[in-house]
C-alpha cells in the first residue's frame, strides 16, 4: 500500500491518530466547548427561528457573489460593536482565518514575526505569504523586540494567541507596547480566549482592558467557547476591506453556513448576557485545580507534561474506563506529551472533583 511505512512508523511512536465516537455516558473532558453551551437547547432553538425566517436557508455562494446574508452582517456588526472595532467579516473557520490573514497581509518587504507556539493554521499559511517570517521565542517580548531591532521592512506585522490551545497560558501584555512602539499590526489569534478570559469574557484585547487601535486585528473562532462551527476577523474597516479584496479563503470559499453563524450570534448574545455567572464559574474551577492539583491554571485548559506517548494513551483509557475523556495530545501538536483537560463548565463541581483526585492519584 502506498503509505503503510509511514501509517507504521507513527504507529510504533504512539502518534498514529484515528477517529473516535465516544459513548453518551462518557462524559466530556476534552472538547473544546468551554462553557458547555453546545448542549443547550433553547440556544439551538433561537438560532434554528433566526434562520427559519429568511427566504433561504443555506449561503448558496461565496461572500462576494450572492452568499452574503443579513444573519452574516448581524452577526458581524453585533461583535465588532460590543468588541469595540470598527468593522467585521465572517470566515468559513478559524483554520481558514488564519490563512486568511497571514498569506494576505504580508507583502514583499514585509516581515511577519510569529510566536513559536502558534496555532498549525498559522505555521501553514507563513509558508504561502510573499514576506519574511521570523518566529519567536513562546511567549517572549524580548526576543520579540530583539528580533524586530535586527529586521528592517516595509511592515510589521506580529502574530500571537490570547490564549494559546495546548499550555492555556496567556499572551503578556507588553506585546501591544510593542506593536504601538514599532507601528506594527497585532494580529491575535482568539479562538480560545474568547467567551473565556476579560472582564467581560471577551479575551484577550478585554482580558487586558487594551484600548483597541487602528494595528489592531481580533481573529476568532466560533467552534470553542460559542459552541458552533466558523470564524471571524474584526478589525479596522480599511484592514477588512482589504481582505475582503486579497484574502483567498474569504474570496474563493462558499460563505459560511447560515445556522452555525446563527448560533454563533445566539451564543455571544447569551455568553454576554450572563457573563457574571459565567466569571464566578470559572473562578470556581480554578479552584479547584489549585486546592487538587496544586496547579494555576489561568485560562480553562488544564495541561499536565507527561513526556511520554504510551503513558499519556495509558492514562487516557484508564480514566475512560470511569467514563471521563479526557485528552492525550502528542507530537507534532506539542514538543512533548500532554494530557489536556478542559474545565468545562455544563459539568458540575462533584464530577469534576472526582475526576481531578483521579488525575492527582496518578503517576507522573
Amino acid at each position: 500500500m502506498y503509505y503503510t511505512k509511514e501509517l507504521d512508523a507513527l504507529n510504533k511512536t504512539n502518534r498514529l491518530r484515528k477517529r473516535d465516537i465516544f459513548q453518551d455516558n462518557i462524559i466530556d473532558f476534552a472538547s473544546n466547548d468551554y462553557l458547555g453551551l453546545s448542549s443547550k437547547k433553547d440556544i439551538f432553538y433561537q438560532a434554528y427561528q433566526l434562520v427559519e425566517k429568511g427566504v433561504f436557508f443555506s449561503p448558496k455562494s461565496s461572500i462576494l457573489v450572492n452568499g452574503y446574508h443579513p444573519i452574516h452582517k448581524q452577526f458581524e456588526d453585533e461583535l465588532s460593536s460590543i468588541n469595540n472595532f470598527e468593522d467585521g467579516i465572517v470566515v468559513g473557520s478559524g483554520f481558514l482565518a488564519n490563512i486568511s490573514l497571514i498569506e494576505a497581509l504580508g507583502r514583499k518587504k514585509d516581515i511577519i514575526f510569529i510566536d513559536e507556539d502558534y496555532h498549525a493554521s498559522g505555521i501553514l499559511a507563513s509558508k504561502l505569504t510573499d514576506a519574511k517570517v521570523i518566529f519567536f521565542k513562546h511567549n517572549d517580548y524580548n526576543d520579540l523586540e530583539n528580533k524586530i531591532k535586527q529586521n528592517k521592512a516595509n511592515r510589521i506585522i506580529i502574530a500571537i494567541e490570547g490564549v494559546y490551545s495546548m499550555l492555556g497560558d496567556i499572551s503578556p501584555k507588553e506585546f501591544n507596547s510593542i506593536a504601538l512602539k514599532y507601528d506594527a499590526i497585532l494580529l491575535v489569534d482568539e479562538a480560545h480566549s474568547s467567551g473565556v478570559i476579560g472582564e467581560n469574557l471577551l479575551g484577550w484585547y478585554d482580558y487586558w482592558n487594551i484600548n483597541i487601535e487602528k494595528n489592531h486585528i481580533k481573529m476568532g473562532t466560533l467552534g470553542k467557547a460559542y459552541g458552533s462551527y466558523g470564524a471571524y476577523i474584526l478589525a479596522s474597516k480599511h484592514i477588512i476591506s482589504y481582505l475582503t479584496n486579497r484574502a483567498k479563503p474569504i474570496i474563493y470559499s462558499t460563505a459560511p453556513s447560515l445556522f452555525d453563524i446563527a448560533l454563533g450570534l445566539i451564543s455571544f448574545r447569551y455568553i454576554i448576557n450572563n457573563k457574571t455567572n459565567i466569571k464566578n464559574q470559572i473562578i470556581k474551577q480554578h479552584t479547584l485545580v489549585k486546592d487538587i492539583l496544586n496547579i494555576n491554571t489561568p485560562s480553562l485548559i488544564l495541561p499536565i507534561e507527561i513526556n511520554d506517548n504510551k503513558k499519556v494513551i495509558e492514562i487516557q483509557k484508564d480514566l475512560i474506563k470511569e467514563c471521563f475523556l479526557i485528552g492525550a495530545i502528542r507530537q507534532p501538536t506539542v514538543k512533548k506529551a500532554i494530557l489536556r483537560i478542559i474545565l468545562k463548565l455544563d459539568i458540575n463541581i462533584q464530577t469534576t472533583t472526582k475526576m481531578l483526585k483521579l488525575l492527582a492519584n496518578v503517576k507522573w
